[in-house]
């Protein structure tokens, strides 16, 4: 088993079709249908079930895939950190972020790394909540930010970077859209719209909601924050946001508003993995995070 016949496998895993392998790898289908058969035969298992030049994984061929994978990712670090060890301020960061953090957070936090350090690359992946959990712990990235910051989980390290204050987002043309604050009670009868289930910000707003004694009456669901913040423009609904998602994003026919009693907030951070280290570049990011945000902190106080 070498190389070249795990690249080829790959490849044909990810496309699913031989001759588009072949395209992307810039070979003849010949070579890559080759490639896969004496990978076959030396690992004595079928790994694609074929229909015609059309190919899926076998479940044994989903296993080795992953394993493949994980493997991959180690010697992609491997290489990256050589390379970075004899210059950190030009490699690559790769980071996975939540969508309630792309608008503000995280696009001024890498302008103001590579003020510092211009010629630094960044590798992007927005994902849900678990997802980026789940890509730390199996290897596809080495960090992630994400909000709130999970606390049970045994094979990540974490720190929390800043707690963010969520407030409502009423229709601007709401009976209560002028007042200079709210309690989350006088919103018990109102219609809510939210994220899906599954959505851990969901969980964080009907939470608060039933601490008080009522659950929030879902009349829609989006998919998105900009897709909440379209439907409250619309008035079809109130609902609750982390305030960092509202910076300069405001829609024209809605109105913000602080909540008091009770005080809802989420704490942003960032996670790594607990059983592998921080490449050079990467580790130079994960500092500059915590130098960032703590004078932002003081900054704001």
């Amino acid at each position: 088993m070498d190389f070249r016949q795990i690249r080829y496998f790959m490849e044909v895993a990810v496309r699913e079709h031989m001759t588009e392998a072949a395209d992307a790898l810039h070979v003849a289908q010949s070579s890559v249908s080759r490639q896969i058969v004496n990978l076959e035969s030396e690992l004595g298992v079928d790994l694609f079930i074929r229909e015609g030049r059309r190919v899926r994984l076998t479940p044994i061929g989903k296993i080795f895939f992953e394993r493949m994978k994980h493997a991959m990712n180690v010697m992609d670090d491997a290489k990256r950190e050589v390379e970075e060890y004899l210059d950190p301020e030009k490699g690559t960061i790769r980071i996975a972020f939540p969508v309630s953090l792309a608008a503000n957070t995280l696009p001024t936090v890498i302008y103001a790394f590579r003020q510092r350090y211009p010629e630094a690359k960044f590798q992007l992946k927005q994902g849900l909540y678990r997802e980026l959990i789940d890509g730390v712990v199996k290897g596809d990235f080495n960090l992630a930010l994400l909000g709130p910051v999970p606390q049970e989980e045994k094979k990540i390290n974490r720190k929390i970077l800043f707690t963010e204050n969520v407030v409502a987002l009423l229709p601007i043309n709401h009976p209560l859209a002028k007042k200079k604050s709210i309690t989350l009670w006088e919103l018990a009868e109102e219609p809510f719209v939210l994220l899906p289930e599954g959505f851990v910000f969901r969980d964080i707003v009907v939470n608060a909601c039933q601490n008080l004694g009522f659950t929030p009456k879902v009349a829609f669901e989006g998919d998105d924050i900009d897709a909440l913040k379209g439907l409250v423009s619309a008035g079809l609904g109130v609902t609750l946001m982390p305030e960092e998602t509202l910076v300069d994003s405001l829609p024209r026919s809605a109105v913000k508003i602080p909540l008091v009693e009770p005080n809802v907030t989420r704490t942003v951070g960032v996670i790594t993995p607990k059983d592998r280290v921080l490449l050079p570049t990467e580790k130079l990011f994960y500092n500059f995070l915590q130098e960032f945000f703590m004078r932002l902190g003081d900054f704001r106080n």
